[in-house]
């Protein structure tokens, strides 16, 4: 690598506007240098890391209703098994990602494997409540191996590699989370449920060691210092955000609790952006991150996690419910799981198509071409919801929209981002879909709840509440269209 022309680029780079001409600088070195030996298998590696890690956000779907029982606890308390998860990534993403600038990113996706390992193997060897929690929350961390994993390609690849690259490794995020569904239900009917976590360990591991045997250390560094009050901040925010969010329905909307966590999250990210934009070396370039390619790709990406996780909720719930109910399919958790598998597959096969669209149109043009698919879904959802067949159906509409918004959001980022910022600006674009996703299951879920059904001694969501879902999730791929719409026209690779 060119230490002087990267120097140079640092010095040109400007905050307040889009590095467009240091980014095809820079882009241009690194390519060059990509291009004289990039190792054969780094993709396939990275995406499977990016699948392995993914499997997280449903490895215990086919048990949540037994999670009370498993754990003898209450159903509100279980759910922070769920919850811990979702914390824990949230915040992990970004900070990895800029740790992984500074001290080499491969270094950060062999500690994220690590940290998926060894929250695995916590939960894996307990039925307690207090060390699941602890284990799922570490298990969280290894989201960031998606972002870090991005800037590997970018730093490694020679450039008319990046589209196809990029796409795969952004899709594995939804891929790993679908694909886990089936292959979970088949080890929870037939297995201890702890299998589930040792399975994950599994994963880790096998990935730990691709990555060592394949990926090289990326000579791309950031100079500078680990911006630690800035982490906890942002971490702080986060959490004040998501807990009224995924817990708002068990505490009650209006109740003080949730109110007052609301509150506090404006007041934390006002003195958080107050700080990052006066300290020298920042966790995340606002600046940057409020340009107008940076920041409608990260509100895209919001809508999009939103609509792609209610059919993630609705799906599985649809299928599995009794034909008594006049609208359930009443399949087994296995048929249920490999039906939900469709949409993973579609999200792989829509993943190298979106590169190409991106290539020949530009990745805006991608981008909205996967929101209207998850809008044409949706909406076509709420009147094919009678068989099967049907649902599928709109699994694979939900899969292949997702996979392409997914797909083209990389090339977005890293072409309004300076390369050194390339980890901790995905992190962020990652971070933007785990908000979209944790405002999905609380919207859905009290959607679900307030018109359901009394069937025998429970209570069932019901047609009209499934449609609900739907026409919400088609509302947000919506919006996400607008705001595509406003992104600059220019391609990117």
């Amino acid at each position: 690598m060119n230490k002087a022309l990267l120097a140079n680029d640092r010095d040109t780079f400007r905050d307040d506007e889009p590095p467009e001409r240091d980014v095809a600088v820079s882009a241009s070195a690194i390519a060059t240098t990509a291009a004289a030996g990039s190792p054969a298998g780094l993709v396939p590696v990275l995406a499977f890391s990016g699948i392995a890690v993914a499997v997280m956000q449903t490895l215990l779907v086919p048990v949540i209703a037994d999670l009370p029982r498993l754990l003898d606890t209450t159903p509100s308390n279980a759910a922070w098994v769920i919850t811990a998860t979702l914390l824990s990534s949230a915040a992990a993403t970004p900070v990895l990602g800029r740790l992984g600038d500074l001290y080499g990113k491969r270094r950060l996706v062999l500690v994220s494997l690590g940290l998926m390992v060894l929250g695995s193997l916590i939960s894996g060897f307990t039925s307690d409540l207090v060390p699941m929690i602890v284990g799922r929350a570490v298990q969280g961390f290894a989201l960031g191996v998606i972002p870090l994993g991005i800037g590997i390609i970018r730093d490694e690849l020679p450039r008319e590699r990046h589209g196809s690259a990029m796409a795969l490794m952004s899709s594995s995020i939804g891929v790993g989370g679908a694909m886990a569904i089936p292959l979970a239900a088949l080890i929870a009917q037939n297995l201890d449920w702890h299998w589930l976590f040792f399975g994950a360990a599994a994963l880790g591991a096998v990935a730990m060691a691709a990555i060592i045997a394949v990926v090289p250390e990326s000579a791309q560094r950031t100079p500078g210092r680990f911006d630690l009050i800035g982490a906890a901040g942002l971490t702080l925010g986060l959490v004040a955000l998501l807990l009224p969010v995924s817990k708002g329905a068990d505490w009650g909307w209006g109740s003080a609790t949730t109110l007052g966590l609301f509150a506090a999250t404006v007041v934390i990210f006002l003195l958080w952006g107050r700080f990052e934009l006066r300290v020298k070396d920042p966790l995340l370039n606002l600046r940057t991150a409020s340009g107008r390619q940076v920041l409608l790709t990260n509100l895209a990406a919001i809508t999009t996690g939103l609509a792609f996780y209610a059919v993630t909720l609705v799906l599985p719930q649809l299928l599995q419910l009794p034909e008594s109910t006049g609208y359930g399919m009443g399949m087994s958790m296995i048929s249920t799981g490999v039906c939900a598998a469709s949409m993973g597959l579609a999200m792989m096969i829509a993943s190298p198509l979106a590169a190409r669209l991106s290539a020949a149109r530009g990745p805006k043009v991608t981008l909205m071409t996967g929101l209207v698919l998850l809008a044409v879904g949706y909406l076509a959802g709420t009147a094919l919801l009678g068989a099967v067949w049907q649902i599928v159906l709109v699994a694979i509409l939900a899969g292949s929209g997702v996979g392409a918004a997914y797909s083209a959001m990389p090339a977005l980022i890293l072409g309004a981002v300076d390369p050194s910022a390339s980890g901790a600006a995905n992190g962020l674009n990652t971070l933007m879909r785990a908000i979209g996703t944790a405002l999905s299951s609380a919207v859905v879920g009290v959607v679900l709840a307030s018109t359901a059904q009394r069937v025998g001694s429970t209570e069932v969501p019901t047609l009209e509440g499934f449609r609900i879902s739907f026409l919400i999730a088609a509302g947000a791929a919506l919006l996400g269209i607008v705001l595509a719409a406003f992104l600059p026209g220019r391609k990117s690779s």
